[in-house]
């Protein structure tokens, strides 16, 4: 059975040592069989203090999470800000290795709602400065057997890739250790057909996240879960999918994410549902 996992954003921001000393007990206790660890500031979680508690409640990591806040952009951007985003995605390849993940993932491009007007001509040119400003990110990831998964936003959240065929794009000629990660909220809203996308994506796949089209439990929604899946399976794809939601307690993170009301009637009960619906798929 594939495993289901969740990203502590359902219930904190920040994921630090404190708040992973809590939930992944509570996470395992659940029934998850993995985490998400989101770095939203280098050095919130130890990763040999995380690998160990991991162990000992039997979660593995499924993926290391980067996170853009303004002043982390690859893209049209300064020499500066390229340097250190590249600095702190190295480092959340370092942190991932050690505990255990396969991958990286994330808008590793740009800043989450960062948008701007492109033409043809700057478009191409925005994905030529990607292209060059990760390969020493990409060679990081080879050399610790991490792979990177560049995730696509809806287009409030950027303008630089909305869709796998612009990603895929973006992505042309790197090295394998670079591909997708997927969220099913933004393809959701921004494939006109989430399961063909899904197919072509298929090949280049490193990781999956998943929500309800609210961004509430996954099944509490109209997406077609069990298309979903039957298109996942078909690609080969043999990682875990995670449920992505977030708190409304942290005022930046529910701003970040337009969490503007309770997705469930508790945060427990979101991860609850979510977990027992993809079980009953999965089986």
């Amino acid at each position: 059975m594939r495993a289901v996992g969740v990203n502590p954003w359902v219930w904190s921001s920040p994921v630090d040592d404190r708040a992973l000393a809590v939930l992944i007990p509570q996470i395992a206790a659940f029934g998850f069989d993995a985490i998400e660890l989101p770095v939203e500031q280098p050095g919130d979680w130890d990763p040999t203090r995380t690998r160990d508690l991991l162990a000992a409640h039997g979660l593995t990591a499924a993926a290391v999470c980067a996170v853009t806040p303004p002043g982390r952009d690859l893209v049209t951007t300064t020499a500066a800000v390229a340097e250190e985003t590249v600095a702190y995605l190295k480092g959340c390849i370092d942190s991932a290795a050690a505990v255990g993940a396969p991958c990286v993932g994330g808008p590793v491009y740009a800043s989450v709602g960062r948008t701007w007007r492109m033409t043809a001509a700057e478009r191409t040119a925005c994905y030529a400065d990607f292209r060059r400003a990760i390969v020493p990110v990409a060679d990081h990831a080879g050399e610790r057997g991490v792979s990177i998964g560049v995730e696509p936003l809806n287009r409030y959240e950027t303008s630089v890739v909305n869709t796998v065929e612009q990603t895929l794009e973006m992505i042309t000629g790197l090295p394998s250790v670079v591909g997708l990660m997927i969220d099913t909220y933004h393809l959701n809203i921004e494939e006109a057909n989430p399961y063909a996308a899904l197919a072509v994506a298929g090949p280049h796949i490193k990781h999956v996240q998943v929500s309800g089209t609210d961004r509430g439990a996954p099944g509490a929604d109209h997406f077609d879960w069990p298309r979903f899946f039957a298109v996942l399976d078909g690609t080969g794809y043999p990682g875990a999918v995670c449920i992505e939601s977030f708190t409304s307690d942290n005022d930046t993170i529910a701003t970040a994410a337009s969490i503007w009301r309770p997705l469930a009637r508790s945060q427990d009960q979101l991860a609850l549902d979510g977990l027992g619906h993809l079980r009953r798929l999965l089986r």
